[in-house]
């Protein structure tokens, strides 16, 4: 019988396999890892490149825009500048019509002065040939005086189609003038129209910024062309001086005036009208004798706040209609309410 060593009597363990597929498996999750690091950064890098292109788009439309500005501010230009013209050309266009009118009223004086020596050689004409026709033999004499009658009917004649000619071409220019005069006031109305155009739309940004800065309050509203407050917003009962609460309130106001004014067209024309109303119950104080004196002091409060907020004083006017301008009839307290109110307009001067 063999006998074996201690050694060859324990059992043989063989790690080398697991070892192996242990290291599989990490390199299997490596390169998982690695692919995903991978797919991120192409998805990442695309994104990138998507968002660059979008700049690129972004500025392009940027430019166009102002390309666009720069077309439209030389449009603008050119609009005054035709506007001017036009109107310089329509003055001499007038100018050059009255003096038309005076060289047709002279050759209308002098058709006449001639119609009147034509109607005298042929008075005499036919006086001298009467007094041929009775006479039984016609001398050298009258003979010489029908030639030269014949002969000063004939010039008259002449003078009388030249004066005609004159005033048929006299005639015919007018014409072209008025019609160039039309056109001028077409185009002159269509300018008008384009600046009154403009002035509406910043009047309608102006009130959209007052609705904004307001919101939606039934002492505050929008009549037509006007922003009307109740008085009871901006004065205390039989008083010209403005709240406190109203200083804040009219601050904001002129305060998004100033900003659209400062972009409307120096030669566009504006002014903010403050109209002041009362109702119909009369006053009778030392400071205000009338309801005119105090709806006109409020009105002025109003513009000289204004003023005071920066506004230019030669783009506010300031009116006061005491009771006289009612929108609502009647003697109930709501009437009275409604009819004590401050208008602000933007209009044309």
């Amino acid at each position: 019988m063999a006998i074996h060593s201690r050694n060859s009597r324990r059992p043989s363990i063989d790690i080398w396999p697991g070892f192996v597929d242990a290291l599989s498996q990490l390199l299997m999750v490596i390169i998982f890892i690695l692919l995903v690091f991978t797919a991120g950064q192409f998805y990442l890098s695309d994104a990138l490149s998507g968002r660059d292109q979008a700049l690129k788009k972004l500025q392009r439309q940027i430019n166009d825009l102002a390309d666009l500005l720069a077309l439209e501010r030389r449009s603008n230009d050119e609009l005054r500048q035709s506007a001017a013209a036009t109107a310089a050309r329509l003055k001499a266009t007038l100018a050059e019509r009255d003096r038309l009118k005076a060289q047709l009223a002279d050759l209308s004086a002098q058709q006449a002065a001639a119609e009147q020596q034509i109607a005298a050689g042929l008075a005499r004409a036919a006086a001298a040939e009467q007094a041929l026709a009775q006479q039984k033999q016609i001398s050298g004499t009258a003979l010489a005086e029908v030639a030269a009658l014949n002969q000063q009917i004939a010039a008259l004649r002449d003078q009388l189609s030249q004066v005609a000619a004159a005033l048929d071409a006299a005639n015919t220019k007018v014409k072209e003038q008025q019609a160039q005069i039309v056109d001028l006031g077409k185009r002159l109305n269509l300018a008008l129209a384009n600046k009154v155009q403009e002035l509406t739309r910043y009047r309608s940004e102006f009130f959209g910024r007052l609705r904004q800065i307001l919101g939606n309050r039934p002492d505050i509203r929008i009549v037509g062309d006007r922003f009307v407050f109740q008085s009871e917003v901006l004065f205390a009962p039989g008083s010209a001086e403005l709240t406190d609460q109203a200083k804040g309130e009219l601050k904001e106001v002129f305060a998004a005036l100033k900003d659209i004014a400062a972009r409307i067209p120096p030669d566009l024309k504006w002014i903010l009208q403050i109209d002041g109303f009362t109702d119909r119950r009369p006053i009778h104080t030392a400071q205000f004798p009338s309801n005119w004196e105090l709806s006109a002091a409020r009105a002025i409060s109003v513009v000289r706040f204004a003023i005071a907020a920066g506004i230019a004083p030669q783009r506010l006017a300031a009116e006061g209609f005491g009771d006289k301008q009612p929108i609502a009839l009647g003697d109930t307290p709501e009437a009275y309410r409604l009819n004590r109110r401050i208008e602000l307009k933007l209009t044309e001067r």
